[in-house]
């Protein structure tokens, strides 16, 4: 039996914040948290005193196809290797592969690579050191709006499929956990029926659905808009399309890419305003390019340019903008300690409830709040060690951290 107690000057659950607290940790697994008077330490423990520092629950990236030089569709332990021992660094524990429209070979192909991987990761991990975990793939196409499809290249868009979620569903080996999904296709409310039947949740996104095609999917079960504002049908007064569905319906849980570039300040202050602090998640969308500074990378197997961002407003945000070649916007560089840092500067939201947004919200999002995404009894212990500027200090995985 391994037993921990890590004391901390604060410790964001991050429902709420412990002044002079201790998470007490027995084999990988939080067993108290709470102020140090009210929490019995063993004798046994090792104790480990980290000042003035913050305690908080690790990041969940429930949007991510890439870092550290590799894409996520390459399927292969060493690419999910590097992405996650690279986001571990900025705080995220556990993430979610995404993946990007493809050729159906293609998209098998790279769903049964990293669920093949994935499982061999939970018998015998291939490393020592703490990596972030996996926690399931996102499917972020086909089955999009063409009109709105990003980057995602049309030749390679599906109409909605009962017999290709079949086949795609199977080579994701049980590890599908989000399908995006535009609900404006025929056959888009027969699939998401068919998503949701099988565990898989269905996030709106890259749509030009009316307001009403939105709220219908709402009500069936959709409670997830994915990259808010990017990649959808633009708010109009008198036509408030998806965009206003997700805005006013309490159901739904809004990612949202802060790193200066995708959604301005006021977009992301009228954010938090429709959509408070517990219904909004942070994302990086995360490319290959991530931790890597300019030049030319691989989405998909899609060539982008990244290169300095023409915003440059503040160097603490160290975004780059990542492109097509058609100039469009290719996911990001963003990391999660980042866009939590960000939204406290463009928002002027308290660190505790940034690192909500990036840590329990999308852990309950994707139905893990159980064991991820909070310090509390019963919990992975997966810990970030903050600066009270959000700055990373130290991580932890399943007990196993950098600074113990």
């Amino acid at each position: 039996m391994t037993l921990i107690a890590l004391t901390a000057a604060r410790i964001f659950t991050p429902l709420e914040i412990i002044e002079d607290g201790v998470v007490l940790i027995e084999d990988g697994v939080i067993r108290a948290a709470g102020p140090r008077e009210a929490v019995t330490v063993p004798a046994a423990a090792r104790r480990v005193e980290l000042g003035d520092k913050i305690l908080a629950p690790g990041f969940v990236d429930v949007h991510i196809h890439g870092a550290a030089g590799h894409d996520v569709m390459e399927g292969t332990s060493e690419a999910l290797e590097s992405v996650a021992a690279f986001v571990l660094e900025h705080g995220t524990t556990c993430f979610v592969p995404t993946t990007l429209s493809a050729s159906p070979p293609v998209l098998l192909r790279a769903l049964e690579g990293l669920s093949a991987t994935m499982r061999s990761w939970k018998t015998k991990p291939p490393f020592g050191a703490p990596r972030a975990e996996p926690v399931g793939i996102h499917l972020e196409g086909p089955f999009l709006s063409a009109e709105c499809r990003g980057v995602h290249l049309r030749e390679h868009l599906q109409p909605p499929s009962g017999k290709l979620f079949e086949e795609l569903l199977s080579a994701a080996g049980g590890a599908l956990r989000i399908l995006t999904l535009a609900p404006e296709l025929e056959g888009a409310s027969e699939l998401q029926a068919a998503a949701m039947q099988n565990g898989v949740r269905v996030a709106l996104g890259h749509s030009n659905a009316s307001y009403e095609q939105a709220e219908r999917a709402i009500a069936a079960g959709a409670a997830h808009a994915v990259h808010v504002y990017n990649a959808m049908r633009p708010f109009a007064h008198r036509d408030p399309g998806i965009l206003g569905a997700v805005l006013t319906d309490d159901r739904v849980v809004a990612e949202v890419i802060a790193d200066g570039v995708h959604v301005s300040e006021p977009a992301l202050r009228l954010l938090v305003r429709a959509k408070s602090i517990s219904r909004i998640a942070l994302v990086t969308d995360g490319v290959s390019a991530t931790g890597m500074g300019p030049g030319r990378y691989l989405l998909g197997g899609m060539e982008i340019l990244v290169s300095e961002n023409p915003v440059g407003d503040d160097p603490r945000t160290g975004q780059l903008v990542c492109r097509n070649s058609e100039g469009k916007l290719a996911g990001s560089v963003l990391t999660q300690d980042c866009a939590v840092r960000n939204m406290m500067r463009l928002t002027g939201i308290s660190l505790c409830d940034a690192v909500r947004m990036a840590s329990w919200n999308p852990a309950q999002l994707i139905g893990l709040g159980d064991r991820k995404g909070s310090l509390r009894p019963g919990a992975d212990a997966d810990l970030v060690v903050l600066e009270p500027n959000g700055d990373v200090m130290g991580v932890m995985v399943a007990g196993i951290g950098n600074f113990v």
